[in-house]
C-alpha cells in the first residue's frame, strides 16, 4: 500500500526546472565616439533582432538568460537590464521593449574594453545553471583607457566564458583586427558592421549564431 501511494504521489510531483542553455551578456559601447543617433541605432537594432521569430523560438526553447550592460571608460559600466530568463515569447518581447527604451548611461567618456569585460565576467556568478556563458561585445573604437585586454581574455577562457565581438567600422578594418587578435576568445568570433547603420543586420546574425551553438 505504501509503495503504491509513493508511486501515486510521484506522478503529481512538479517537473524539475529546466536549466538554461545559454547566458548571453550583451555589452554596448557608449563611449565618446558614439553620437546620439548611433546609440539609438544600437538599441533599436538590438530590439529588432529580439523580434526575429527564429531568435524568439530558439531563446524560449533554451530558456536563454539575457543581460545588457552599457560601457565606456574606466569605472563606467552599468547594468541596463539585469539577467532575465526567456521562458516565453512574451518574455523576449518585454526584454526587447526595455532595450529599445534604454537611456544612455554615459557620455563624453573614453573607451576601456578591458574594464568592461572584467565587469561583465563578474556577472556570471548569478547564473550558475546555464550550460554556456557568452559575452557579446559591440564597439566602434580601440582602447584609449583602462587595462590590457589580454589578461581579461585569458581570465574568460579559464572560466569557460566565450567572448564574441561586433566591430563597427567606419573606415578600414582596424577595429575588426583588434577584436580578432586581442579581444575575442579562442572559441569566439567577430562580425563586422559597416558603420552603425549596418549594426541591426550584424546583431541579428550574431545573436542567432550565439544561441544556436555555432561558435568559433
Amino acid at each position: 500500500m505504501l509503495r503504491a501511494l509513493a508511486i501515486c504521489l510521484c506522478g503529481f510531483a512538479a517537473p524539475a526546472s529546466q536549466a538554461c542553455d545559454t547566458a548571453l551578456l550583451l555589452t554596448i559601447d557608449v563611449s565618446n565616439s558614439v553620437d546620439p543617433g548611433e546609440y539609438r541605432l544600437q538599441t533599436d537594432g538590438l530590439a529588432d533582432a529580439l523580434a526575429d521569430p527564429e531568435i524568439v523560438e530558439t531563446m524560449v526553447r533554451g530558456e536563454v538568460m539575457l543581460m545588457v550592460i552599457q560601457w565606456s571608460g574606466v569605472g563606467r559600466q552599468e547594468i541596463s537590464i539585469p539577467w532575465t530568463r526567456m521562458r516565453t515569447a512574451l518574455d523576449v518581447s518585454r526584454f526587447a521593449t526595455r532595450a529599445r527604451g534604454m537611456e544612455r548611461a554615459f557620455v563624453l567618456s573614453d573607451t576601456a574594453p578591458a574594464d568592461a569585460l572584467d565587469f561583465a565576467l563578474n556577472q556570471f556568478a548569478a547564473v550558475p545553471d546555464c550550460a554556456r556563458r557568452v559575452i557579446d561585445v559591440s564597439g566602434d573604437g580601440t582602447p584609449n583607457a583602462g587595462g590590457e585586454v589580454g589578461p581579461v581574455r585569458r581570465r574568460a577562457e579559464r572560466m569557460g566564458v566565450t567572448i564574441n565581438g561586433i566591430a563597427i567600422e567606419s573606415l578600414g578594418i582596424a577595429i575588426t583586427n583588434f577584436y580578432r587578435r586581442t579581444l575575442v576568445t579562442r572559441d569566439g568570433f567577430v562580425l563586422t558592421a559597416r558603420g552603425h547603420r549596418d549594426y541591426p543586420r550584424a546583431i541579428r546574425l550574431k545573436i542567432l549564431r550565439e544561441i544556436t551553438k555555432v561558435l568559433g
